[in-house]
C-alpha cells in the first residue's frame, strides 16, 4: 500500500475557509481543531463535567457483545469507566454493507485520532461510532452502488418501508435481503476472495434482526481495532437521556432562535447552510404510532407536529420525556448536543457537510451551558487500484486531475487527436461554405415572397444538420475503432470521479473487499495518518 496526500480542489466555501482557519468561520466554534493546544484545553474542560460512565458502559457492553464485538472493543468499553477517559466520536446512518465509502473513511479517522491522541495526551482515548439509529430516511440506506461498465448502478433491497419508522426498528425481511445480497454477488467478478466474502456477509445477515444489527455486525467484521458502537435509538440509551431531553425542552426558545440567527449570520457573510430552521422549531422528534413526527412550538407554548399529529403542553412533553424517553429523538441540531451530554468528547469527527451544520450550533450548546467539542473534518480517501494506476500512466493523465475533474474532456481530446484530419474544424468550415453559397438563394427567395425566406432558413438548418450528423457518425466510428481505449477512459471516470463527484459518495466497500480481501483496510487503519492533510490517494 502506498499513500499520497492530496489537496482537493472542490468543496464548499465553508470547509475551505474552516481548514484555512478563517477568523469569521472560527468564531462559530468554541475550539480551533488545528491548534495543538486545543486538546489540552478540552481535557481541562471535560474534567469539570460529570458523566454516567458506569451506566453507559454497561449498556454499551451488552449491545456490542450482541453484535459480535472483539475483545479490544469490550476492553475499550470498560475503559470508559475511568474518570480520565475521553472519546473521539463520529456517526452516520446505518447503511447496508456500511453504505457509501465515506462511512468507512469516518471510522478510519476516528480510530486514527483516538490512537494518536492517547499517545500525545497520555489519557485513555476510546474510538466511538455513533449509529444514527433514529433516522427514518429509508431511501438513503436501502441500497448500495456498484459499477456497471461506465456508470454506477443502484442495488436496492426489495423491502418496502411506508412509515417514517426509525431504522433501528426496521426488521429485515430475510428473504428479500438474501435475494439482494445474491444479486450483488452475481454482478461482481469471481475472485479468490468472493466465496468467503459472500459466506461471511450471508452469515452476518442471517444473525441480524434489524438494519442496525446488520450494519454493526458488518463494522465488527471489517474492523478489529477496538471501535465502540452506540445505537442512538436504543431504549437503554434513551433511559440515560431523560434529564437531557428535559433541558432541551426547557431551553427550546433559546436553542431555536440562536441557531436561526446563526444561519442568517453565516448567510450574510456568504456561507449558506442547508438547514431549514425557524424560531418555533422544537428540534426534537416524537414517535407517534411508530412514526417520527418533527415537533414545533406555537405562540402559546404548545408542542405539536406540523399537521397536528400530536399535541402537548410543555409539562406534558416533559412527562413523556421522563416516563417514555424512547418516544423522543433528536434532529440534526440537537443530536450533537445529546452526544455532548452523553459522552466525554475530546473530538467530534465530521464530514464536510457537517462542518456547515456545526457552524450554526454554537448558540444551541451555549443555551445549555455546554461547549461544542473540537469539530474535526474526517480524512477522505480515493482508492486507486493497480489497473487504474496503469491506465492513468498509459494515457498521460494525472491522478489529481482525474479525481478533481474527471476524464470526460480528456477522452474527447484524445479521440480527436487520433484523426489525420480535424473533423470538427472541417465540419465548421463546410457549414461556413454552405452558408456563404446559400446566402444569394435565400436573398432571392425573400424577394420573391416573404414566407419563402423562412423556408430558406429551414433549408439551411437542415443542411447544417446533415453535416453535423456526418460529423457525429465519423466520431462514433472512431470511438468504435478505439473502443478498448475508450473503455479505459470510461473506467477511470467511474472509478475516480463517479457521478461527477468523489469516489466516496457512490462506491461501496464490498467491491474492494471482493477484489483484494480486507487486509488493505487493516493496513490503512494501521497507518499513522495526518488527519490535517484532509485527503489521501490510496494505491494498492
Amino acid at each position: 500500500m502506498r499513500l499520497q496526500p492530496h489537496k482537493l480542489q472542490n468543496g464548499s466555501k465553508m470547509i475551505h475557509d474552516y481548514r484555512k482557519r478563517s477568523p469569521f468561520v472560527m468564531s462559530n466554534f468554541h475550539y480551533d481543531p488545528y491548534d495543538p493546544d486545543t486538546y489540552t484545553e478540552r481535557l481541562k474542560d471535560l474534567r469539570k463535567r460529570q458523566y454516567k460512565r458506569n451506566e453507559l458502559a454497561d449498556r454499551l457492553k451488552e449491545a456490542n457483545q450482541k453484535w459480535g464485538a472483539s475483545e479490544e472493543t469490550l476492553a475499550n468499553i470498560e475503559r470508559l469507566k475511568d474518570e480520565n477517559a475521553v472519546v473521539v466520536v463520529g456517526g452516520q446512518q446505518a447503511g447496508l454493507l456500511t453504505g457509501p465509502l465515506y462511512t468507512i473513511h469516518k471510522i478510519v479517522t476516528i480510530i486514527q485520532m483516538a490512537r494518536q491522541f492517547e499517545e500525545s495526551l497520555n489519557v485513555p482515548v476510546v474510538p466511538v461510532f455513533w449509529i444514527a439509529g433514529e433516522d427514518h430516511d429509508f431511501e438513503e440506506v436501502n441500497h448500495i452502488m456498484l459499477p456497471v461498465q461506465s456508470r454506477m448502478k443502484k442495488y436496492k433491497i426489495g423491502q418496502k418501508q411506508l412509515k417514517k419508522e426509525p431504522v433501528s426498528s426496521i426488521e429485515l425481511n430475510q428473504e428479500k435481503a438474501e435475494a439482494w445480497l445474491n444479486r450483488i454477488f452475481q454482478n461482481l467478478d469471481e475472485t479468490a476472495y468472493t466465496k468467503d466474502l459472500f459466506l461471511n456477509l450471508k452469515g452476518l445477515l442471517d444473525e441480524s434482526k434489524t438494519m442496525v444489527d446488520f450494519f454493526a455486525r458488518t463494522i465488527f467484521y471489517l474492523f478489529s481495532e477496538g471501535v465502540v458502537l452506540l445505537d442512538s435509538n436504543a431504549p437503554e440509551i434513551r433511559e440515560l437521556e431523560k434529564e437531557y431531553f428535559l433541558n432541551m425542552i426547557d431551553h427550546q426558545a433559546d436553542i431555536a432562535s440562536g441557531v436561526t440567527e446563526a444561519i442568517y449570520k453565516n448567510a450574510r457573510e456568504g456561507y449558506f447552510i442547508s438547514l431549514d430552521c425557524q424560531p418555533n422549531d422544537g428540534h426534537l422528534f416524537y414517535l407517534k404510532d411508530g412514526e417520527r413526527v418533527l415537533l414545533q412550538v406555537d405562540e402559546e407554548g404548545r408542542w405539536s407536529g406540523k399537521n397536528k399529529e400530536c399535541q402537548f403542553t410543555r409539562e406534558e412533553l416533559k412527562k413523556e420525556a421522563e416516563n417514555n424517553p424512547s418516544r423522543l429523538s433528536n434532529n440534526v441540531v440537537t443530536r450533537p448536543v445529546m452526544q455532548e451530554y452523553l459522552l466525554p468528547v475530546l473530538a467530534f469527527v465530521v464530514g464536510p457537510g457537517e462542518v456547515s451544520y456545526c457552524s450554526a450550533l454554537k448558540p444551541a450548546f451555549e443555551s445549555l451551558n455546554l461547549t461544542m467539542p473540537p469539530v474535526v473534518p474526517r480524512i477522505s480517501f480515493t482508492i486507486i487500484d493497480r489497473q487504474s494506476e496503469k491506465w492513468l500512466h498509459s494515457l498521460g493523465i494525472k491522478a489529481e486531475h482525474a479525481v478533481n475533474m474527471g476524464v470526460g474532456a480528456d477522452k474527447q481530446i484524445w479521440l480527436k487527436q487520433q484523426m489525420t484530419a480535424p473533423v470538427e474544424m472541417m465540419a465548421d468550415h463546410l457549414k461556413f461554405t454552405i452558408e456563404k453559397a446559400h446566402r444569394p438563394l435565400k436573398k432571392l427567395a425573400m424577394e420573391v415572397q416573404s414566407d419563402l425566406g423562412e423556408l430558406a432558413e429551414k433549408n439551411l438548418f437542415h443542411l447544417f444538420r446533415e453535416v453535423e450528423y456526418l460529423e457525429q457518425r465519423i466520431l462514433h466510428e472512431l470511438e468504435m475503432k478505439h473502443e478498448r481505449t475508450m473503455r479505459k477512459f470510461d473506467w477511470l471516470d467511474v472509478m475516480l470521479h463517479p457521478e461527477g463527484a468523489l469516489q466516496e459518495r457512490s462506491w461501496n466497500v464490498v467491491y474492494f473487499l471482493n477484489q483484494s480481501g480486507k487486509s488493505w483496510l487493516n493496513d490503512l487503519t494501521a497507518q499513522n495518518l495526518n488527519w490535517e492533510e484532509g485527503h489521501y490517494f490510496v494505491y494498492f
